[in-house]
Formats: structure tokens, C-alpha cells, sequence
């Protein structure tokens, strides 16, 4: 056992850990040379330090606008290991994040360094904990994988079910338990639980082998706990952890989703779907549409709760019908979100003043065009327009409702009457789903007038009340195109048949000249008998 995890063994044994640890640190040659850790340092300086601080305390000035913060390098506490709950990484461990960076924080990955300036970085790191005693830590002993299978994903259920998994995860997994509005990390920094349904944000990979690695390992720092525990304790057997691994996997797509430059919005018959389940959407293709914080203008939000939206979209020729979907942990307003909201604040938004009257704050979602068909690829300013150049916006929220408003600016909007717009939000365990409906011609000469057949710029932007977000301190997208299907001509069907009757002609000549070949050769062969 090394020093760490006497550590996080218990309060009694820390101080004979700590000068256990020091006097290790102090006596035994170090495990690379000075001149690497000092290369290292050098690196680290330029491009770590503004993140993890220059002591490796993960306070440097960039640190104040991340959820969740930076690593503490004193402190030792690595999430992503192959070795034990509490035990140190593996400089395979290290490197790995240095090569992938973790999805779901702002830790990128660092394909400029080379392998040996990340071998440098990594001396260096180790420096600033006496816990990197010069040993190497042991790998967990991770199992065989017994496979997944139909029932294996049920075993896996009920395993979720019977860890209480899903108390801060959700039911569906989209990371919208009841624990959720309360969890924290060692700092007692609000901390989000993951939304399962979306892998490529993990930030130890996804897949089954991954999140097996990390039920069995834990995420030292954070609320999430080892399942090694509780397969010594008995209470679950190897093949039941990887079984839960499985079903995890199985709540999303096994690739991360391509991102959409186009959403086409379908010509169908008849009557458009006027509710999120209808079962009319079935003949919409899905896409993503992935969105950020918004970090151009004040109030800006480096750390958004929503991160991502799928959109779907049909029209009839008169009206156009548009689902989007998206996750978030909470139906705001929620008085049961107002803890988390009160530590979000001074955290994000220290800088604000006016954040101490927002209480309460509804979710919401806006869909944003130009005022009227551009020419060419031009487009107005993507943050809701501005005032020489504004905006459609077709907006909802989960207090008032659909409105249809004109926007000059973040926070600067003016209802637009009788446009048609209308529609409805439908939450459910951690997921909005809205449909916006609206007549293709909007008949006011202040919205948008859509036409077939043409790439219409679209943009996108949604804000959880639950987290201090609004209109403008949410997230966005970047231009995507909405494109609405023409109407079949009676040329699809008339040059397929054309073409089927050239073949058919030409395959007819064919014949004939074969047969009139044939007769010459017979005619020739008699005469010359």
C-alpha cells in the first residue's frame, strides 16, 4: 500500500502516512532525471499553469470560470486509474489523459506534445505531490468479461436498480436523480452527474470496458464510488459489475453522432405531428446539433448545462412542424434545484450583480433564422441578431410558452404577432422535448417567410433556470441549414420509366441485329455448300 491510500484510508492513519510518504519522497532516487522534471516544468509553465495554477493547486485564473475545476496536483486525486480505489496512477494512466484529454471537462487533449515532452510534463507533475514515492503503482485486477447479452443487460438493470445507481444518474441514466441537485466534489463544488446517454462525453471513454474500469476503480475526488467495495463485500458478483457495465453501454449509440450541416425537414401528407410523441415523427430522420457556452458577450458561461440537441423537422407545403430534444437534469423552475443554483453562482457568475433576484428560472429554447431569406451565404450575427441587422426567433420556455419574437441582440427582443407560431414542451426524467409549429408563410413582414427547396440558416440556443442560465447566458450552436423537402415532380417518375423503355428499345435493337447476323451467316454458309 502506498501513501496515498493510507491516506484515504482513514483520519487516524493520515499524519503516519504523510511522513511515511515524505521520507520516502526525501530518500529514494527519483524515478526520472532533473533534467526531464525541469523540461517538464518548463512546458507545464506554457501551457498548464493558467488552468492548474502554478503550484499544480488548481487555481489559476482560468480556473475561475471551470465546472469542474481543475486538478489539484498536491492533492493526488486522479479520476482516471487502472489501479485501486485510492491508489496513484500509472504513468500509462497520465499519459492517457494527456493524449485524449477528458470529454466532459475542459481538460483537452495535447497532440502538439511530443511523447517525450509528455513524459517530461509527467515527471513534472508527480513533483508536486509527496505522494509519487518513487514506487510503481499496481493495476486493479479488472476481470474477464463475460460478454453482454440480452440477458446480461437485464442482470445489468437490475443491478442498477439495486445499487441505487439511479439515484443520481436517473432512471433513464440522463443523470437527473433525485441526489443529483445536491452532489459535490472534495471541494464542495457542485459537481453534475454524468448523463449516460451521452458516452462521448465521458471522461474516461466510453464503451463497456472503459465504464467497467471505472465502476471498479471509482473517481477519487467526486461523489461517484468503487464497486470494488461492494464485490468484496459480496453484495455484487464480477460477472453482475460487468453485466451493469453492459447495460450502461446500452442506454446510448455506440458512436458518437455525426453533426448535422443540414436538417431536412420532410414533405409528407396531410396533418403534421402536434405533439413530442406523436408517432407521425417516425418518418423524420434525427439530427445533433451540438452547442456551447456562451462566451462572446457578458453575461458569459463557460461551463453550460446543455451541451447538445437533437432536432427533427416535416412540413405539408403550408406548415412546418420541428421537434427538438435535448437533456437537462431538471424541470426549472424547481424549488428543489435552488441549492444547487446558490453554489452555481458564486462559482460562475461571481462577476454578476444581478443574479441575486434570479429565482426561479425557467428552462427554455429558441430557434433563430433571419429576418428574411438571405442572398448568397450571408448571414446576420449569430447571437440573436443585432439592431441594423435582427433576427426570427421562434422561442419557448417552460413557464410562458411558444412566442415568436424579433431579436436585435442578446437579451434585446420584440414579440411578433400573428405569425402562426404555436406549440408545446413536454419534460421527461431528465430530457425537454418541444415542437414548434408554425405556417410556412408567415404573412408579417417582421418574421421570416420560409420557401422549399432552399438552405434556410439556422441556429440554436437553450438555458437551464436551474443553473442561473437564461436567453443569454445559456448555450448555443453555430449556423446549421434548415432545408425543406420539394415536392415529388413528375419527372422522378417519368424519367425512371423513360430510362426503363431505353434499355428495353435498345436490348429489342440488340436482338434484332444478332438475328439478322445469324440469318446472313446461315444464308452465306448455304450458298457456299
Amino acid at each position: 500500500m502506498n501513501a496515498r491510500s493510507s491516506l484515504v484510508s482513514g483520519h487516524g492513519a493520515r499524519a503516519a502516512a504523510g511522513l511515511t510518504a515524505l521520507a520516502a519522497f526525501t530518500c529514494m532516487p527519483p524515478t526520472v532525471d532533473a533534467q526531464d522534471a525541469e523540461n517538464g516544468g518548463r512546458i507545464y509553465d506554457r501551457w498548464c499553469a493558467e488552468c492548474h495554477g502554478a503550484e499544480g493547486q488548481g487555481d489559476g485564473p482560468a480556473a475561475a470560470y471551470m465546472l469542474p475545476r481543475p486538478r489539484d496536483f498536491n492533492q493526488a486525486r486522479y479520476q482516471i486509474r487502472t489501479t485501486a480505489n485510492g491508489e496513484l496512477p500509472t504513468d500509462a494512466d497520465l499519459l492517457a489523459i494527456l493524449e485524449n484529454g477528458m470529454p466532459g471537462t475542459t481538460m483537452p487533449a495535447w497532440p502538439n506534445l511530443s511523447d517525450e515532452e509528455r513524459s517530461d510534463v509527467i515527471a513534472h507533475l508527480k513533483s508536486f505531490s509527496r505522494f509519487f514515492d518513487g514506487s510503481e503503482p499496481e493495476m486493479a485486477s479488472l476481470g474477464r468479461d463475460p460478454g453482454s447479452s440480452a440477458e446480461a443487460i437485464e442482470s445489468g438493470r437490475s443491478a442498477y436498480e439495486s445499487l441505487e445507481c439511479w439515484k443520481c444518474h436517473g432512471r433513464s441514466g440522463r443523470g437527473s436523480g433525485q441526489s443529483t441537485a445536491t452532489l459535490e466534489d472534495w471541494r464542495k463544488h457542485p459537481i453534475r452527474a454524468a448523463d449516460l446517454t451521452e458516452p462521448w462525453t465521458f471522461n474516461g471513454g466510453g464503451g463497456a470496458e472503459a465504464i467497467h474500469t471505472r465502476m471498479l476503480t471509482g473517481l477519487d475526488g467526486t461523489p461517484m464510488p468503487a464497486y470494488s467495495d461492494a464485490l468484496e463485500a459480496g453484495v455484487v458478483s464480477s460477472d453482475e459489475v460487468w453485466n451493469l457495465a453492459h447495460y450502461v453501454a446500452s442506454l446510448a449509440p455506440t458512436l458518437e453522432p455525426r453533426i448535422a450541416d443540414l436538417v431536412l425537414a420532410s414533405r409528407v401528407e396531410g396533418g403534421l405531428p402536434a405533439t413530442a410523441d406523436d408517432a407521425g415523427w417516425a418518418a423524420a430522420e434525427s439530427y445533433f446539433v451540438p452547442l456551447v457556452g456562451q462566451i462572446i458577450e457578458t453575461p458569459r458561461n463557460f461551463a453550460p448545462t446543455v451541451d447538445g440537441a437533437w432536432i427533427q423537422a416535416l412540413h405539408n407545403g403550408d406548415e412546418i412542424a420541428v421537434r427538438v430534444a435535448w437533456g437537462d437534469p431538471s424541470n426549472s423552475p424547481d424549488p428543489a434545484w435552488e441549492e444547487w443554483r446558490a453554489k452555481l453562482i458564486p462559482l460562475l457568475f461571481a462577476d454578476e450583480t444581478d443574479l441575486g433576484a434570479d429565482s426561479l428560472l425557467a428552462d427554455g429554447m429558441a430557434l433563430q433564422f433571419p429576418a428574411e431569406m438571405p442572398e448568397g451565404s450571408e448571414r446576420p450575427y449569430f447571437l440573436m441578431g443585432e439592431s441594423s441587422d435582427p433576427v426570427t426567433l421562434w422561442m419557448w420556455d417552460s413557464r410562458s410558452g411558444v412566442a415568436e419574437a424579433r431579436g436585435r441582440g442578446l437579451g434585446s427582443t420584440e414579440a411578433i404577432e400573428g405569425a402562426g407560431l404555436s406549440g408545446t414542451g413536454t419534460f421527461d426524467d431528465g430530457e425537454w422535448s418541444v415542437v414548434f409549429r408554425r405556417p410556412i408563410q408567415s404573412g408579417v413582414d417582421a418574421a421570416i417567410s420560409l420557401a422549399e427547396g432552399v438552405a434556410i440558416p439556422m441556429a440554436m440556443f437553450a438555458w437551464d433556470g436551474s443553473s442561473a442560465e437564461t436567453s443569454a447566458r445559456g448555450s448555443v450552436s453555430s449556423w446549421t441549414y434548415l432545408y425543406l423537402e420539394e415536392p415529388a415532380s413528375s419527372t422522378v417518375f417519368v424519367a425512371p420509366l423513360m430510362a426503363v423503355l431505353l434499355t428495353v428499345m435498345l436490348g429489342l435493337a440488340a436482338v434484332s441485329s444478332a438475328q439478322r447476323r445469324a440469318r446472313n451467316v446461315g444464308e452465306v454458309t448455304q450458298a457456299a455448300i
